[in-house]
């Protein structure tokens, strides 16, 4: 039986270490929907969906098994459409365990059906977030260890007139 999994977030932009979570949970699905947030009230996005998606697109190339899809319902009713087994939460330290749990929980009581699978990136990418990449980039800061080219000339040319 073919197994599919929901990896959601804002994605904005897609770094190595959201990259490297869906490698690994590849060995362990069949199908992973990287679920793109198509409207976020809680974050301003830099990248528009669309930009988003094209920029995983680019960084995920050559990855089997991966879908990319834009949301904009609650995540359980999106992977009940999609008949996901599990959703995907990347853990970079303890300070987002707290976080992540209650949406855990929160995913558990609106669907019993679908698991949380928890994963933590490789230790070279556990310290970053795709804010930081952003802020580090608006300054003209070395971030190449850390997203894709694309991503990196996509933050580039967002912030070429601030570097100015």
């Amino acid at each position: 039986m073919a197994t599919t999994a929901i990896y959601p977030g804002t994605f904005d932009p897609i770094t190595n270490g959201h990259t490297n979570v869906l490698r690994r949970a590849g060995r362990l699905f069949d199908r992973i929907i990287l679920a793109v947030v198509d409207d976020n009230f809680n974050k301003r996005c830099l990248f528009s969906t669309d930009e988003r998606i094209l920029l995983a697109e680019t960084a995920l190339d050559g990855l089997p098994g991966i879908e990319i899809m834009p949301f904009s319902v609650l995540l359980v009713e999106f992977a009940a459409q999609q008949k996901a087994d599990a959703i995907i939460r990347g853990l970079r330290a303890v300070s987002d365990f707290e976080y992540e749990f209650q949406l855990a929980a929160m995913n558990r009581q609106l669907n019993n059906q679908i698991e949380t699978i928890f994963m933590a990136p490789d230790e070279r990418y556990g310290f970053i977030s795709s804010s930081l990449i952003k802020e580090v980039a608006k300054f003209d800061g070395d971030i190449s260890l850390f997203v894709d080219p694309a991503v990196n000339s996509a933050l580039q040319g967002k912030f070429s007139d601030h570097n100015r």
